[in-house]
């Protein structure tokens, strides 16, 4: 089925705001690869950079027990609930657990559609709570995050597109395994309703495999 939209002015509705003017929005087409820009990731480093100096300075009088702290990246792929396509991409995530059992996570993803000429994206920035269970090098979490969400619609003609932004809540969980002292492997999972996407709001659902380097 294909969803079709034409707005023109742009618009800005209460859950979700425009980034780029957009004229036309189609549902389903052919696809090829894309790759997220050079700005955005760029964006994702400096972000994540920040969070890690400023929660490594907290993490160091308390190493030895909570204060655990690590930053890592994640390769992933993704049921967009928009096309039948798989999006590929990556991720990039840093948590910091202040308690044995408690602590918060960021997290960044650029999801793209691998086969879409005209670069159809899912781009997600997130923050939140996380819980997290210990049995040896093993530690399983669960966590919950809200963020903003940038999705990128295909393009259907000379300028004929659109760049819309959205709030998304999140759930989700994983594994962390303690590969060495300084090494964390990681499987996750993560469900996002992204508020206000018409006409039924948008669930992504996101599996992704990464490593991290571990502070101590």
């Amino acid at each position: 089925m294909t969803r079709l939209q034409a707005i023109h002015p742009p618009i800005n509705d209460s859950a979700g705001g425009v980034e780029t003017t957009m004229a036309v929005i189609s549902r389903n087409k052919a696809v090829a690869p894309f790759s997220a820009s050079l700005s955005s990731m760029l964006l994702a480093f400096i972000f994540f950079a920040g969070w890690t100096s400023a929660l490594y300075g907290q993490a160091k009088p308390t190493a030895t027990r909570a204060g655990d702290l690590q930053i890592g990246g994640t390769f992933s792929m993704a049921s967009s609930d928009y096309s039948t396509n798989y999006f590929r991409g990556f991720g990039v995530y840093s948590s910091f657990d202040f308690r044995d059992h408690v602590g918060v996570i960021a997290e960044f993803h650029q999801l793209n559609d691998p086969r879409n000429l005209h670069g159809m994206y899912e781009r997600t920035y997130e923050i939140g709570p996380r819980y997290i269970l210990h049995y040896g090098r093993v530690n399983p979490y669960a966590k919950a995050l809200f963020g903003r969400g940038v999705f990128n619609y295909p393009k259907v003609g000379p300028g004929l597109g659109a760049n819309l932004a959205y709030n998304v809540a999140a759930a989700g969980g994983g594994v962390d395994y303690h590969l060495s002292r300084s090494v964390n492997l990681r499987v996750d999972y993560e469900y996002q309703r992204w508020l206000g996407f018409a006409p039924n709001g948008l669930t992504p659902a996101i599996v992704g495999v990464g490593a991290a380097y571990r502070f101590h």
